[in-house]
């Protein structure tokens, strides 16, 4: 008689199953929109259309929708795994770093003199540095922001959303002056420094919904969601400019929970 095989040949023999592969597979589709959106970044700076452009930011939107489902289809699923956390931050790292830098570099840092490409490398860089602090820190015991729900500076598809409010802006008023490298390249420069900064801001988990607003916020979803249908762009400006308002009140909130904590201690 041949010997039994040993459990993991069993497992291997098996294959991997579907409900595994699906999340990952997701994060995959999300590099692949962050990738396709710079494809029509190179389309539209030369003599291509305008509406290139706004291709290119609707593939990194996207992969912004699609980053925000990966994780939570693989823990519904059960189907969290060192692999698919490796995955997803390589992927973020392209999607919502290379991707937007390239972006914004052939939209208009390309004429700034000397210093346009090295505010481009500076967002790609921060992005990818804000994904390693959060992976080394993923284990560690001590995470004051997180265990308070809480997030540490702005995260990677917040801050592509945010670095874009230039081209938002550009989109809705049809007015060069927010293409002007005088504008963007300060701004992509504040965006890199918000996402490796020790801010705290605000995650799902730290905010709260009383019970008799439930009502009004599925409607102000629905409301949302037909606003980015028929003007996407000027909603995207308004919520971007919410966010970044948001982020004082964010750090007030994260100091009263410390305060409170230290007076519980």
């Amino acid at each position: 008689m041949s010997p039994m095989p040993a459990r993991d040949d069993v497992g291997t023999h098996r294959g991997l199953p579907f409900r595994a592969l699906a999340p990952n597979a997701i994060t995959a589709l999300a590099l692949c929109f962050g990738l396709t959106g710079v494809r029509f970044a190179v389309s539209a700076s030369g003599e291509g259309p305008m509406l290139h452009w706004e291709y290119a930011l609707g593939c990194i939107i996207l992969a912004g929708v699609l980053d925000g489902m990966d994780g939570r289809i693989a823990r519904l699923l059960k189907a969290q795994s060192r692999f698919g956390a490796e995955l997803d931050s390589l992927s973020d790292n392209i999607a919502f770093g290379v991707a937007p830098a390239l972006i914004l570099f052939l939209w208009s840092l390309q004429y700034a003199p000397k210093f346009g490409w090295i505010a481009a490398l500076a967002l790609a860089v921060c992005c990818a540095l804000r994904l390693a602090r959060f992976n080394a820190n993923i284990d560690a015991d001590e995470q004051p922001h997180k265990s308070a729900g809480f997030l540490t500076g702005v995260p990677a598809p917040a801050g592509a959303g945010l670095a874009f409010i230039p081209v938002y802006a550009w989109l809705v008023t049809g007015n060069d002056v927010f293409r002007d490298w005088v504008i963007v390249l300060p701004w992509t420069l504040f965006i890199a420094l918000l996402m490796i900064s020790n801010l705290a801001t605000y995650s799902w988990s730290s905010l709260r919904l009383r019970r008799s607003y439930r009502l009004f916020a599925l409607a102000g979803v629905g409301l949302l969601g037909a606003a980015l249908v028929t003007n996407p762009w000027l909603t995207l400006f308004v919520i971007c400019a919410l966010y970044l308002a948001l982020i004082p009140f964010s750090i007030a909130s994260y100091s009263r929970v410390k305060r409170r904590r230290a007076g519980a201690a």
